[in-house]
């Protein structure tokens, strides 16, 4: 059960009360993510996110913002995506008042002062070279390039050292009024709390002025040409991701792409974990998902292999995907990943942070918000056919791409090769 209003001079709200439990999460998502940026704004959605945990007017410090929620024993965490940011807390529902507040503070009167972006700066800096040298999380944005290009799409979230040392005062208040506004914001709260409550302390802590939202973004599309991507570099295992594009958020074959990616590799008893960890020995760790942007979506397979059979495991993957092209899912596995989906679902929202999360995402990315019941009939509704319809459309050689991190200089043709043989 949730609610959902309009707020005057506020943003949307969506509440979902959650009988027996005595926590609650408050979440604020706004429209605000990378996808918004210019090539010379590169990181700065993410470098914006943490700020705003410099304080405003009322906890005007880092150390005010972090003991006010330590007080309450709460969590308390940020993230930046390609299509919207999100703030919150998690807390006892009798200190729901205390996130609200501390909230409210550093989205709505941020002070954005110049000696806390110089510091920041560093703190961010080092942040992307962790990335940098961690391939499980590099590889990922090696694919997305892959297959968006030089495009917001295909960039990734936390910018680069020269516009991270670029960024100006002026710039974070300009990228902040034209879309932290009452239109582009949500506010979720899910948990120990009644709807009168939420609302009355969102409309106490968010109110807006009556601006608009300033920024849009181009429709993403996909790269055509090249079809692998190496980044060189002294690994112990090759970090590979081989994949294609998916279905949207929201598509009507949304759901029935995370059936599909769960029968490929989504479970310990899926083909790519039987077949290639268990039969072949090529890997520790492989699974296969899916990504939903608002107008694109990735179904993709993520691996960490044995660098002397490198090409072996491109192979043995992609094997997997034409298999299932050509020859389809079985009812068994169908029912299976159903049972599987609707389980995972199931245990998420018992936990008020994920429904929040569940509410939240389909509020801000412009669908209509479905209720768990709602989604577990339309899970149910699809069928085997519609998973064979789905694979062999977007399973295709042609439309294959791989992104590989290890010493693989010069194999950009050999692996393009491996990737299109069907």
């Amino acid at each position: 059960m949730f609610f959902q209003k309009k707020l005057s001079q506020g943003p949307r709200l969506v509440i979902a009360p959650i009988e027996g439990t005595k926590a609650v999460t408050v979440l604020i998502l706004v429209g605000a993510g990378s996808r918004y940026e210019s090539n010379p704004e590169r990181g700065i959605a993410h470098f914006l996110e943490h700020m705003f945990f410099k304080g405003g007017k009322v906890y005007d410090s880092p150390k005010k913002v972090s003991e006010e929620i330590d007080r309450i024993g709460g969590d308390f965490n940020a993230f930046t995506g390609k299509e919207y940011a999100g703030y919150y807390v998690k807390c006892a529902g009798e200190n729901v008042e205390t996130a609200f507040s501390v909230l409210g503070d550093m989205l709505m009167d941020t002070k954005l002062d110049i000696a806390d972006i110089n510091k920041e700066r560093g703190v961010i800096i080092e942040e992307l070279n962790m990335y940098q040298d961690t391939p499980m999380y590099q590889i990922g944005w090696d694919f997305e390039h892959l297959l968006f290009g030089d495009t917001p799409m295909g960039r990734d979230q936390i910018g680069l050292k020269e516009t991270i040392l670029a960024f100006s005062e002026e710039d974070f208040r300009q990228y902040r009024h034209d879309l932290y506004t009452s239109e582009n914001t949500v506010v979720v709260v899910a948990g120990d709390i009644t709807e009168k409550q939420a609302e009355e302390l969102t409309t106490k802590y968010f109110t807006f002025d009556d601006r608009k939202k300033s920024r849009s973004t181009s429709p993403a599309h996909i790269e055509e040409g090249k079809k692998v991507i190496i980044r060189e570099k002294r690994t112990e295992q090759a970090h590979l991701i081989i994949g294609f594009e998916g279905v949207s958020f929201g598509h009507p074959e949304e759901f029935s792409a995370r059936l599909l990616a769960i029968i490929l590799g989504g479970n310990m008893s899926s083909r790519m974990f039987l077949n290639i960890r268990e039969q072949k020995g090529l890997c520790y760790s492989i699974s296969t998902s899916t990504d939903q942007y608002s107008d694109v979506g990735v179904l993709s397979t993520h691996c960490g292999v044995d660098l002397q059979r490198t090409e072996e495991a491109i192979s043995a993957v992609t094997n997997e995907y034409y298999i299932l092209a050509e020859n389809g899912v079985s009812e068994e596995e169908v029912a299976k990943a159903k049972s599987f989906l609707k389980g995972k679902l199931t245990l998420k929202m018992e936990d008020s942070e994920e429904r929040a999360s569940f509410l939240g995402t389909q509020a801000i990315l412009g669908a209509k918000i479905r209720t768990v019941d709602e989604l577990f009939s339309h899970i149910e509704s699809i069928t085997k056919s519609d998973i064979d319809t789905l694979a062999k459309r977007i399973l295709k050689p042609e439309n294959c791409r791989l992104a590989a991190i290890g010493p693989f200089a010069g194999l950009e043709e050999k692996f393009t090769e491996l990737i299109q043989e069907a």
